[in-house]
């Protein structure tokens, strides 16, 4: 059997997941990534033991002030723990804070471009399967498992492939495109071949007591729950240091031109929006277009947001890298579904898109991962 570390985040999933493993005799070592952002009314949790190593524990730190589901908080990072505890593992908690303190900055600069960032898709790439390597190399640790819906399947010929989980409606293939593809043989995921009921049952049947616990729908570090909120203070306490006031605020307008509202920031909207407008058309109006530069948001029905085509840079493949055009299936958005289209490579890691229906909702700064059937081929970042 194998010695793995497991991504513990305190819900049903990552719970469950460590208990299939230790079922099945693996050694598992647990871990909670402490790295959300801290409230000032935060409580303090494991305070007693702050040595740092591979095998010792770090503070936790965070409450979510709204008290909505988020990943990271000191609760969560109790449930892991007694998780642990009731499956007889080691659990340690890993300060990751300033590492992910380049996710936060990401995460504001995106929105202040004008981009709609996926910070699921960056916390993959540059920690759960990045630091986590790092820490499961020091602990002496063959695999890295995780909670996530999706599978690593032997293709043929010692060909690994990365597949979308069983369970369609879970499925989180998607966020996990920008992987390197060198970790395929040590990624884990447990869950990739049940649907999220039966996880649930599971939980019930170990009486591991998150059982019933909601799935996290927050952006962990928005403690607030407000992503715009969260931008705004970000960037006016970075631009207060060099004096200079930051503010988005502009106006609303239509395609042609016509001034129909206000608003505070570029950062409260993202391409395809319609909630949230506060400008009344007598229909549904959706955002269109952001410009960063003059800070107008531009909206119009839902027809303004059909496009057939899309590029996007910064391609990472878990196949070998094609160099000429293919077929796939399209997937823009983490709940929208893939589309039919044509993949042309371009230079400097960079492909375009052509689908064969209109796509609604192309946001820049999101992602566009490519499918064979169920298998991730890779993806980029859509200009």
């Amino acid at each position: 059997m194998s010695r793995i570390v497991m991504a513990m985040s305190g819900g049903v999933d990552s719970s469950v997941a460590a208990a299939l493993l230790r079922r099945a005799g693996h050694e598992v070592i647990g871990v909670f990534m402490r790295h959300g952002e801290t409230e000032p009314a935060a409580c303090a949790a494991e305070r007693a033991d702050t040595t740092v190593g591979p095998t010792q524990s770090l503070p936790i730190i965070g409450v979510r002030a709204d008290h909505k589901q988020g990943c990271c908080s000191a609760s969560d990072a109790a449930d892991a723990r007694r998780v642990a505890e009731n499956l007889d593992i080691p659990f340690y908690a890993l300060n990751l804070s300033d590492d992910f303190g380049r996710i936060i900055d990401y995460f504001v600069d995106e929105y202040t471009a004008a981009r709609t960032p996926n910070p699921c898709v960056v916390c993959n790439n540059w920690l759960k399967f990045g630091k986590l390597f790092q820490y499961a190399d020091s602990a002496d640790a063959e695999f890295v498992a995780t909670g996530h819906y999706a599978r690593v399947q032997e293709m043929g010929r010692g060909d690994l492939g990365l597949l979308r989980g069983l369970d369609a409606h879970k499925d989180q293939s998607y966020v996990l495109f920008g992987v390197s593809r060198e970790y395929l043989p040590r990624m884990m995921f447990p869950l990739g071949g049940y649907r999220k009921e039966q996880i649930r049952d599971i939980a019930r049947e170990l009486c591991l007591g998150v059982a019933e616990k909601r799935d996290s729908q927050e952006i962990c570090f928005v403690t607030s729950g407000d992503h715009a909120e969260f931008v705004r203070r970000r960037r006016a306490s970075a631009d207060s240091a060099i004096d200079n006031r930051f503010d988005t605020a502009g106006e609303i307008a239509l395609a042609n031109g016509t001034i129909v509202g206000h608003h505070a920031g570029i950062e409260a909207f993202t391409i395809g929006q319609r909630k949230g407008l506060r400008v009344a058309m007598g229909q549904p109006y959706y955002v269109t277009q952001i410009d960063a530069q003059t800070c107008r948001v531009t909206i119009g029905p839902r027809e303004d947001l059909a496009r057939r085509e899309l590029t996007a840079h910064r391609a990472n493949w878990l196949v070998d890298p094609p160099h000429t055009p293919f077929r796939a299936l399209v997937q823009i958005r983490y709940n929208s579904p893939a589309a039919a289209a044509s993949v042309m490579p371009l230079a400097g890691d960079r492909f375009r898109v052509d689908f064969d229906e209109p796509r609604y909702g192309v946001a820049p700064g999101q992602s566009a991962v490519c499918y064979d059937g169920q298998r991730v081929l890779g993806g980029g970042w859509i200009e």
